[in-house]
């Protein structure tokens, strides 16, 4: 195949085809946004404590019948427990009033009688509904969890329909040996740029040259070989760790301090920034550095943010913006990285499977945030130290900044710290070629330069 940009120029950089696949796409991301986040409100927790049904206590008794515990540094009325309610009611009706008894010598029991919710910020939740708190909290990750693995085993089916929608990449089909279908896309787009498409966009010699029956890939191929297998590794733990930040942060902004409806706002717009920013770098700057930096940005301002103390909330909030903005970047990049990798041929399998790995990390994501029940600082740690560690597996990924794409397994580049490579034949029914070790090949020069 000759050179793929230099034969469709004549559609140019811009115009109304573009502009139409450019909405088509963006339609499907904004759909799918409200659906991604719309769990971090449904499934707020609003403050609450135990219920007490005795119409025959005073508000008093009522309020004194729930213990004070310290929580994160600060003492607040328990959420799980209350003063045995028997002891309560004999204390009331023997004649004593609250301040007399040391109620922290009396047994505690569970909320029997269910909760008093809040309804300050939350009118209503699935927490409040269901009553997921105690010792049924963990059903609200679990919650979050489930409507990211249907987005898991929704997209495995929606990819299959992808091609009634989108239209198919000419690049991939000239890569299956379908010149026509190319062509006819490529003319239709010219059509709509109001340009004129040459009769015979791509030479009689190459249209020969591409075999009447090309090979069928499989996710077997992205493991196939030692060079594949390492590159792919690498992206999945990249794509994973992205977004498990990116979605932990997302979803932990109801539990932030201040208003949570400002603080998603915020969260949001930290991202328009982020995406400009990124687009302009990635166009500039090489993709191994660019995305190194962005990941350190990540998670190293999570890693500050326990370093503050509780009266600063406003430099904590400050830094965990900082840190989504961090993310952001690397989502926009890893994207961009991970498509100049892979060839033509393994492209969509590629980015396919490491969709897989991001929606493997969204639905760690919740169960992550909800570290946060048993210290506030261990989501930030871990989704900082994890971020950290990952930008160390982009040192080997190779650079692809001004390279020209890869069309075939052959022209991919190599995996650095990869010394086995393996080239897979152009024939069916050949065996593999192996090359050498780097170290096996040095000691064959050493020792022909020893006999000379």
């Amino acid at each position: 195949m000759g050179d793929y940009e230099e034969e469709t120029a004549f559609l140019g950089q811009n115009g109304p085809f573009f502009i139409i696949v450019f909405l088509l796409l963006n339609a499907i991301y904004i759909s799918t946004g409200f659906h991604s986040f719309y769990i971090v409100f449904a499934g707020a927790s609003p403050s609450h404590s135990c219920q007490v049904l005795d119409g025959n206590l005073s508000e008093e008794w009522i309020k004194a019948s729930i213990p004070v515990e310290e929580m994160n540094g600060k003492l607040e009325q328990s959420k799980c427990w209350r003063y045995h309610l028997d002891t309560i009611k004999r204390f009331a009706t023997e004649g004593y009033n609250y301040g007399d008894i040391n109620l922290t010598e009396v047994s505690k029991e569970r909320c029997a009688d269910g909760w008093n919710y809040s309804t300050d910020i939350y009118h209503s939740t699935i927490v409040s509904e269901w009553d997921l708190v105690c010792e049924r909290e963990w059903q609200v990750p679990f919650a979050s969890s489930t409507l990211y693995m249907g987005y898991l085993v929704g997209s495995l089916v929606s990819g299959q329909l992808s091609d009634r929608f989108i239209p198919e990449s000419p690049r991939w089909l000239i890569s299956q040996g379908r010149i026509a279908e190319a062509e006819a896309i490529l003319k239709d787009a010219a059509k709509k740029n109001k340009v004129t498409a040459p009769e015979i966009i791509f030479k009689a010699s190459e249209v020969k040259a591409a075999p009447s029956h090309m090979k069928k890939y499989s996710m077997i191929d992205i493991v196939k070989t030692s060079n594949i297998c390492c590159t792919t590794f690498m992206c999945l733990l990249l794509w994973m760790a992205i977004n498990i930040g990116y979605f932990g942060l997302s979803l932990n902004t109801s539990n932030l301090l201040g208003n949570p409806f400002l603080n998603c706002f915020l969260s949001a717009v930290t991202e328009v920034p982020a995406y400009i920013i990124a687009t302009l770098l990635l166009k500039n700057c090489p993709r191994r550095p660019l995305l190194s930096a962005f990941l350190s940005i990540g998670g190293g301002f999570l890693l500050l943010i326990q370093l503050i103390p509780d009266s600063l909330h406003t430099l904590a909030l400050s830094l965990e913006m900082a840190g989504k903005f961090g993310f952001t970047m690397s989502f926009t990049v890893v994207y961009i990285y991970t498509a100049e990798i892979y060839p033509t041929v393994l492209r969509n399998l590629g980015i396919g499977m490491c969709s897989s790995a991001a929606r493997i990390g969204s639905i760690t994501a919740p169960y992550v945030i909800f570290l946060g029940t048993f210290s506030k600082y261990l989501p930030y740690i871990l989704m900082g130290s994890l971020t950290i560690g990952s930008s160390l597996a982009n040192i080997f990924l190779p650079e692809t900044f001004g390279k020209v794409l890869p069309e075939t397994v052959e022209q991919m580049q190599k995996c650095k710290g990869c010394y086995r490579v393996d080239v897979p034949m152009a024939e069916e029914g050949k065996k593999e070629v192996i090359l050498k070790e780097d170290s096996e090949a040095t000691t064959v020069k050493k020792r022909y330069s020893t006999q000379e």
